[in-house]
């Protein structure tokens, strides 16, 4: 069977309420445009009915339809991996599942990929979220590009597309934790971003907390420089020297004017300060010595429950160039584990 020109990679987690609109969009945005393509959905552990939508949509597009259960929830960034290591097209879009990125805007992209680019990111227009989400998500995105040297205008848009080298690339990667759309741009030769429609969310919400949030730029500032270390260090410099001049002062103090009596909370605050330094230091080196540790434990990164898809399909894939890497569950057929996931 020949290889779709485009594969769409959607992450379903609990979007039940949403999915038959996202289906009715989704298909006729693609079936519109004329391109040959798939569609992979992946579902990431739902704990609702998406799974059973999911496969009903499955019987109904058989031809361009595939579905991956994921057996636990893995996170968003981990499902699109699992998506990408079964896709087979030349673009490759990502698209969340919320609708908050309208499928039409698929077209663009690709369109703007035949132009020679090997990686298309998005910039969101009249953003559709909260005034802090929007705020807090400039101030990252200008402290990511000043830690990591990564340009991107949007980073939270996950409405991308990539060339399959691109995808090749990230499949070879194996780490535990990244941010897919920075660790893209370290492959990217001929990158570009385009803008893009934004809506308010069809249903449900959004599955990001703030601490979610927080956990994830972790990830990206960690996981691609080491300019937070280098940071530390110079403050770590800076602060010696302060304290050594400090020091130098106190003892000609007490030669010259004679020990000091007050001056005890001045002391109490210099001591605290530099406690508060050390204890997020030693934070600072725990992200990064975390990441190390999971990564040399060699777990997988998510585990594959089923995958449906067509004979001819599965066929065509076992025979492409990008290598398997991620175990299934063994044992259990397709159709048993959907109705499990049901």
């Amino acid at each position: 069977m020949n290889s779709p020109e485009v594969s769409v990679v959607v992450p379903i987690y609990n979007e039940e309420a949403g999915l038959p609109t996202l289906f009715e969009r989704l298909y006729a945005a693609m079936d519109d445009f004329g391109a040959s393509y798939e569609l992979i959905f992946i579902n990431d552990g739902s704990r609702d009915r998406s799974a059973a939508l999911l496969r009903e949509q499955y019987e109904r597009r058989p031809d361009v339809t595939r579905v991956i259960l994921l057996a636990a929830n893995a996170g968003q960034h981990m499902a699109i991996m699992a998506g990408f290591e079964h896709c087979r097209g030349e673009i490759v879009v990502t698209i969340d599942a919320d609708l908050q990125n309208p499928p039409e805007e698929i077209g663009r992209l690709v369109e703007k990929m035949r132009e020679g680019y090997d990686l298309v990111g998005s910039i969101r227009r009249q953003r559709q979220d909260s005034a802090f989400r929007r705020y807090a998500s400039r101030a990252m995105n200008r402290l990511r590009e000043r830690i990591t040297r990564i340009k991107m205008t949007d980073q939270g848009c996950m409405l991308r597309a990539y060339r399959r080298s691109i995808i090749n690339a990230i499949n070879s990667c194996h780490e535990v934790s990244t941010f897919i759309p920075a660790l893209a741009y370290t492959f990217a030769l001929r990158p570009t971003e385009i803008e893009v429609a934004h809506e308010e969310r069809f249903a449900g919400e959004s599955k990001y907390s703030l601490y979610s949030l927080i956990r994830l730029n972790f990830d990206l500032m960690t996981g691609f420089s080491l300019v937070p270390l280098q940071w530390f260090s110079m403050v770590g410099i800076g602060v010696s020297l302060l304290s050594a001049l400090f020091v130098g002062v106190l003892a000609l103090r007490r030669i010259f004017l004679g020990p000091e009596a007050e001056g005890l909370f001045t002391l109490f605050g210099i001591v605290f300060f530099l406690l508060g330094l050390v204890l997020f230091g030693v934070g600072l080196i725990g992200e990064y010595v975390g990441r190390i540790y999971l990564q040399v434990r060699h777990r997988p990164r998510f585990l594959i429950d089923a995958v449906l898809e067509a004979p001819d399909i599965r066929v065509d894939r076992r025979q492409a160039q990008t290598p398997e890497i991620t175990p299934a569950l063994g044992g259990a057929t397709a159709a048993a584990a959907a109705e499990r996931h049901a």
